[in-house]
């Protein structure tokens, strides 16, 4: 049992060693102590329920606890299709073949999916020259309609990419099961709260240097602390993210 875990949920008025409800526990849990929910905690909850560790959680367990978090932040938040084993997470320095890698995609997408993609934009790390990131190039894809799967699905699965997730803001794809992950595209609605906030947090890394190098280190440090963890990895930049951009607005 992880102690510190374990004499935070004492505090917060649970008994650790008789969990039932891992979700009810984990939002008594952020209630008690006001801070913002964070994945690794539920995690670390539910593998307490099952007596066992977060590393050795069953992958039905897994899920259920991922779906849950997300669904608290994200309306609707539901995992799609098979999982698949990933390489370790590494950050790299920033590497000059990465845009033109992303017109490659770009030029894929605009074909695939002719008369549905409105726009089609370089977001994420690689997105930002100088930046230090994995080395995948993240795309955002923005349509009329996002709710209308059937209208762009078929053109990602034409490509190898397969949809992995969704929620009421955006559906994310990644490279099908076999493929390299070489890539990672977002699917949002044009003219919306996602589309404007990626685009408006690439544009800040790419003109203020000190933001840039801030979030560097973070992703590092956050490497290191989670590299099997692409989840864990991605929501504890989570903060960050939300600072700058509430920084940016006021």
């Amino acid at each position: 049992m992880d102690d510190s875990l374990s004499s935070r949920l004492t505090g917060a008025g649970i008994d650790p060693a008789s969990i039932s409800d891992p979700q009810a526990a984990f939002i008594a849990l952020v209630e008690a102590e006001d801070v913002p929910a964070v994945l690794d905690d539920r995690l670390a909850i539910e593998a307490l329920s099952l007596n066992t560790t977060t590393d050795a959680l069953p992958e039905t367990a897994r899920r259920r606890a991922v779906e849950d978090f997300f669904g608290l932040r994200w309306r609707g938040f539901e995992i799609v299709g098979e999982s698949r084993n990933d390489p370790v997470i590494t950050v790299v320095d920033f590497d000059p073949a990465w845009p033109p890698l992303f017109r490659e995609w770009e030029r894929r997408l605009a074909e695939s999916l002719l008369g549905v993609a409105v726009r089609i934009e370089h977001i994420g790390s690689t997105a930002v020259p100088g930046l230090a990131a994995k080395p995948i190039i993240d795309i955002q894809v923005s349509v009329t309609d996002l709710e209308r799967e059937e209208r762009y699905v078929p053109g990602f699965e034409e490509i190898g990419v397969a949809l992995r997730s969704r929620d009421a803001e955006h559906r994310y794809f990644r490279p099908a099961p076999g493929r390299p992950r070489s890539v990672q595209i977002h699917v949002c609605t044009v003219g919306g709260d996602w589309e404007r906030d990626h685009l408006r947090f690439r544009d800040i890394l790419r003109s203020d240097a000190a933001t840039r190098d801030s979030y560097a280190e973070l992703k590092r440090q956050l490497a290191r602390r989670f590299p099997h963890d692409r989840l864990a990895y991605t929501e504890g930049k989570s903060e960050f993210i939300m600072n700058v951009l509430g920084r940016s607005q006021r």
